[in-house]
Protein backbone atom coordinates (compact mmCIF):
# COMPACT_ATOMS: atom_id res chain seq x y z
CA UNK A 1 0.00 0.00 0.00
CA UNK A 2 1.10 3.39 -0.88
CA UNK A 3 0.58 6.49 1.19
CA UNK A 4 2.39 8.51 -1.56
CA UNK A 5 -0.49 11.57 -2.75
CA UNK A 6 -1.30 11.21 -6.28
CA UNK A 7 -0.56 14.66 -7.85
CA UNK A 8 -2.18 16.54 -10.88
CA UNK A 9 0.86 15.54 -13.26
CA UNK A 10 -0.77 12.47 -13.50
CA UNK A 11 -4.24 13.23 -14.16
CA UNK A 12 -5.36 15.19 -17.04
CA UNK A 13 -8.98 16.96 -17.89
CA UNK A 14 -9.15 18.50 -21.37
CA UNK A 15 -10.82 21.44 -21.03
CA UNK A 16 -12.13 21.26 -24.43
CA UNK A 17 -13.47 17.79 -24.48
CA UNK A 18 -17.05 17.33 -25.09
CA UNK A 19 -17.28 15.27 -21.28
CA UNK A 20 -17.66 17.27 -18.64
CA UNK A 21 -14.64 17.53 -15.97
CA UNK A 22 -15.85 15.39 -13.55
CA UNK A 23 -16.35 12.61 -15.58
CA UNK A 24 -12.92 12.86 -17.10
CA UNK A 25 -11.11 13.06 -13.96
CA UNK A 26 -13.59 10.03 -12.65
CA UNK A 27 -13.00 7.65 -15.86
CA UNK A 28 -8.71 8.94 -15.83
CA UNK A 29 -8.97 7.42 -12.12
CA UNK A 30 -11.32 4.35 -13.07
CA UNK A 31 -8.71 3.72 -16.38
CA UNK A 32 -5.46 3.79 -13.47
CA UNK A 33 -7.26 1.57 -11.26
CA UNK A 34 -8.38 -0.67 -13.90
CA UNK A 35 -4.73 -0.72 -15.37
CA UNK A 36 -2.75 -0.97 -11.75
CA UNK A 37 -1.04 2.61 -12.10
CA UNK A 38 -3.31 3.65 -9.16
CA UNK A 39 -3.05 0.67 -6.92
CA UNK A 40 -4.69 -0.45 -3.47
CA UNK A 41 -4.03 1.84 -0.74
CA UNK A 42 -2.78 5.09 -2.89
CA UNK A 43 -4.20 8.36 -1.56
CA UNK A 44 -6.02 10.94 -4.21
CA UNK A 45 -4.62 14.17 -3.05
CA UNK A 46 -7.22 16.23 -1.34
CA UNK A 47 -10.60 17.88 -3.31
CA UNK A 48 -9.13 21.48 -3.17
CA UNK A 49 -5.53 20.67 -3.67
CA UNK A 50 -6.53 18.44 -6.45
CA UNK A 51 -8.98 21.44 -7.89
CA UNK A 52 -6.12 24.29 -7.66
CA UNK A 53 -3.48 21.84 -9.43
CA UNK A 54 -5.90 20.67 -12.21
CA UNK A 55 -7.43 24.35 -12.66
CA UNK A 56 -11.17 23.10 -11.67
CA UNK A 57 -13.75 24.27 -9.36
CA UNK A 58 -13.24 22.14 -5.83
CA UNK A 59 -17.16 20.99 -6.46
CA UNK A 60 -16.08 19.35 -9.83
CA UNK A 61 -13.77 17.54 -8.06
CA UNK A 62 -16.32 16.74 -5.16
CA UNK A 63 -18.41 15.24 -7.99
CA UNK A 64 -15.98 13.20 -9.12
CA UNK A 65 -14.66 11.65 -5.76
CA UNK A 66 -18.66 11.08 -4.67
CA UNK A 67 -19.21 9.32 -8.21
CA UNK A 68 -15.90 7.66 -7.22
CA UNK A 69 -16.44 6.17 -4.11
CA UNK A 70 -20.34 4.90 -5.21
CA UNK A 71 -19.07 2.94 -7.66
CA UNK A 72 -16.30 1.58 -5.20
CA UNK A 73 -13.19 2.67 -6.85
CA UNK A 74 -12.24 4.81 -3.98
CA UNK A 75 -13.10 4.94 -0.48
CA UNK A 76 -13.08 8.05 2.16
CA UNK A 77 -11.46 7.75 5.63
CA UNK A 78 -12.48 11.30 7.05
CA UNK A 79 -9.63 13.19 7.98
CA UNK A 80 -7.46 10.64 6.91
CA UNK A 81 -8.35 11.53 2.74
CA UNK A 82 -9.42 9.63 -0.06
CA UNK A 83 -7.81 6.30 -1.00
CA UNK A 84 -7.90 3.86 -3.98
CA UNK A 85 -10.21 0.87 -2.39
CA UNK A 86 -8.55 -2.41 -2.54
CA UNK A 87 -12.38 -4.11 -2.82
CA UNK A 88 -12.43 -5.59 -6.32
CA UNK A 89 -15.06 -8.04 -6.18
CA UNK A 90 -17.41 -5.41 -4.20
CA UNK A 91 -15.96 -2.55 -6.69
CA UNK A 92 -17.52 -4.80 -10.01
CA UNK A 93 -20.71 -6.36 -8.20
CA UNK A 94 -21.75 -2.28 -7.46
CA UNK A 95 -21.22 -1.57 -11.21
CA UNK A 96 -23.05 -4.41 -12.08
CA UNK A 97 -25.91 -3.18 -10.12
CA UNK A 98 -25.92 0.23 -11.28
CA UNK A 99 -25.62 -0.73 -14.67
CA UNK A 100 -28.82 -2.98 -13.83
CA UNK A 101 -30.74 -0.26 -11.98
CA UNK A 102 -30.43 2.40 -14.43
CA UNK A 103 -31.31 -0.11 -17.49
CA UNK A 104 -34.98 -1.79 -15.58
CA UNK A 105 -35.58 2.71 -14.77
CA UNK A 106 -34.92 3.32 -18.45
CA UNK A 107 -37.31 0.35 -19.09
CA UNK A 108 -39.88 1.65 -16.96
CA UNK A 109 -39.86 -1.14 -14.33
CA UNK A 110 -40.64 -0.62 -10.99
CA UNK A 111 -38.25 -1.67 -8.10
CA UNK A 112 -39.87 -4.02 -6.33
CA UNK A 113 -40.52 -5.78 -10.25
CA UNK A 114 -36.57 -5.30 -10.48
CA UNK A 115 -35.87 -6.70 -7.08
CA UNK A 116 -37.64 -9.76 -7.37
CA UNK A 117 -36.31 -10.43 -10.72
CA UNK A 118 -33.21 -10.65 -9.24
CA UNK A 119 -34.05 -13.11 -6.63
CA UNK A 120 -35.75 -15.19 -8.96
CA UNK A 121 -32.65 -15.04 -11.54
CA UNK A 122 -29.99 -15.76 -8.34
CA UNK A 123 -32.48 -18.52 -6.82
Amino acid sequence: MSDRPVHALDLHVDPDAPEPPYVQLREEVRRRVADGALTPGTRLPPVRTLATELGLAANTVARAYRELEQLGVIETRGRAGSFVSGDEVGRAAREAAQEYADRVRALGVAPAEAVELVRRALG
